[in-house]
């Protein structure tokens, strides 16, 4: 049998031409990196506006059910280090239709973050250079962008963990300067009645329209697993990226909301433009919000780094399994597969082109697509945990990284997904976002058949 037909060949390392340039930093950072980008300075603002301030109560949901996703992927990726990551253990445990449908709905999900972060920096640059078009910032930094992941990995592990530092520094000034204003310790006065609508003035349909939201917020962290088959030493380096990135992420990301909620009205306009710096506009200290805009575009950009990476390195494993064109398996001499870096890049060009048309509406057409796809992720990768778990321990296999609570806390997790989807279901727009998702996934899965069955006669 064909690896493409298992769903399960060897990409790890230098089976593949990837070179082990990325150190165990370098992976934190770049989880990190691509997780705190659109989803939270500009998304954050749209669940605020969708929930009020109940979004916390979404956030901190979402995040306990990353939290629990990201152990089951830890356990399949300290045990089988891979590019195709949740494709590759869906190969394994579902079969390789399942390896392409998952495989091809997240790459597919990630080019258009790429697009959606390329235009949220483009937007916010804009409003301070009117002198220069959207799409023509949209369109440097794309040209920038592509040309940073045609270097080593090495190179661009380095590149993007300053990157990421910087922005995780200047969340941490953020909420600094959210508490000092509350406090009374900026010039402007502390908001004089908080929650004034209430804690959910939308109700529990608010609720559930923003979690999607939050869930394309927290979207980004599972790279860790992407990036880990580039480590010298992968099992290792993923249980430690593993242990501490989904707690960093959920203090950011639900401190900064604590922060948002608490300042603003959720009915405030400035929420859907850039809640981070109407924040520090309100505590009155304008200065700090000019840089608190150039450190939010360093951070979208950053994510859209991150997210490049992540997208060609499934692109090029998907390839090697001989589920997308053969061009994109080849790498040059420095480990870089070029052809996938670049087939990953061009959605990010195409949407230039829509900056040039549509400058105002795309990038909440962008956020609106992307929230129901990673749900998809995050159930194959709890199922497919599931599966090889059972079958490792019939074999007696030991496993360097375990899953909390097996098999409760899989099935408890994935009934919490299946709640949010539920929920997701009563509320019109959400309804058509989940069901197009949906049959998506199941039109993927036909290819899929058609794929691997097509290779596998022709192995036969």
């Amino acid at each position: 049998m064909s690896a493409s037909a298992s769903g399960a060949s060897d990409l790890s390392g230098s089976s593949t031409g990837l070179k082990a340039g990325m150190k165990p930093r370098h992976l934190v950072m770049m989880s990190l990196g691509s997780a705190i980008g659109a989803g939270l300075f500009v998304g954050s603002g749209a669940g605020v506006q969708a929930a009020g301030p109940a979004v916390l109560v979404s956030y901190v949901v979402a995040g306990l059910i990353v939290i629990f996703v990201m152990r089951a992927l830890g356990e399949l990726v300290a045990a089988d280090p891979n590019p195709g990551a949740f494709s590759h253990y869906a190969g394994k445990a579902l079969g390789p239709a399942a390896a392409f449908a998952v495989g091809a709905l997240w790459w597919v999900q990630l080019c258009l973050v790429v697009a959606a972060e390329a235009t949220a920096a483009a937007q916010i640059a804009a409003a301070y250079i009117p002198s220069v078009p959207q799409w023509v910032i949209a369109l440097a930094i794309m040209l920038v962008f592509t040309a940073i992941n045609l270097t080593a990995s090495g190179s661009f592990g380095e590149f993007e963990f300053w990157f990421s530092l910087i922005k995780v520094a200047f969340v941490g000034l953020f909420l600094l300067l959210g508490l000092a204003y509350l406090l009374g310790w900026t010039p402007a006065d502390p908001p004089a009645q908080i929650f004034a609508d209430g804690f959910m003035p939308t109700g529990v349909s608010g609720v559930a329209a923003g979690l999607l939201v939050v869930a394309f917020a927290f979207g980004g962290i599972e790279i860790v697993a992407v990036a880990a088959a580039e480590t010298a030493n992968p099992e290792r380096s993923v249980s430690q990226a593993i242990k501490t990135i989904v707690w960093r992420i959920l203090f950011l990301y639900v401190g900064s909301v604590a922060v948002i909620v608490l300042v603003l009205p959720w009915t405030d306009d400035r929420l859907a433009e850039s809640p981070f710096v109407a924040v520090i506009e309100t505590a009155g200290l304008p200065f700090a919000a000019s840089l608190m805009a150039a450190v939010i575009v360093i951070a979208l950009l950053s994510s859209m780094n991150a997210n490049i990476y992540g997208a060609s390195r499934m692109a090029f494993s998907m390839s090697r399994r001989s589920m997308l064109p053969r061009g994109l398996r080849t790498t040059n001499r420095r480990g870089v597969p070029v052809p996938a870096v670049l087939a990953t890049s061009a959605f990010g060009f195409v949407a230039v082109g829509l900056n040039y048309f549509w400058a105002a509406e795309v990038l909440g057409v962008l956020l609106n697509i992307v929230g129901s796809t990673l749900i998809v992720t995050w159930v194959a990768t709890l199922v497919s945990q599931i599966v090889l778990r059972r079958r490792a321990e019939a074999a007696g296999s030991a496993l360097p990284l375990r899953m909390w609570g097996y098999p409760w806390l899989s099935y408890a997790t994935l009934a919490g997904i299946a709640v949010i989807i539920g929920l997701g279901l009563t509320v019109e727009s959400v309804r058509f976002q989940i069901v197009g998702t949906l049959l998506f996934v199941v039109a993927l899965y036909v290819v899929g058949l058609v794929v691997t069955r097509r290779d596998r006669t022709a192995a036969v």
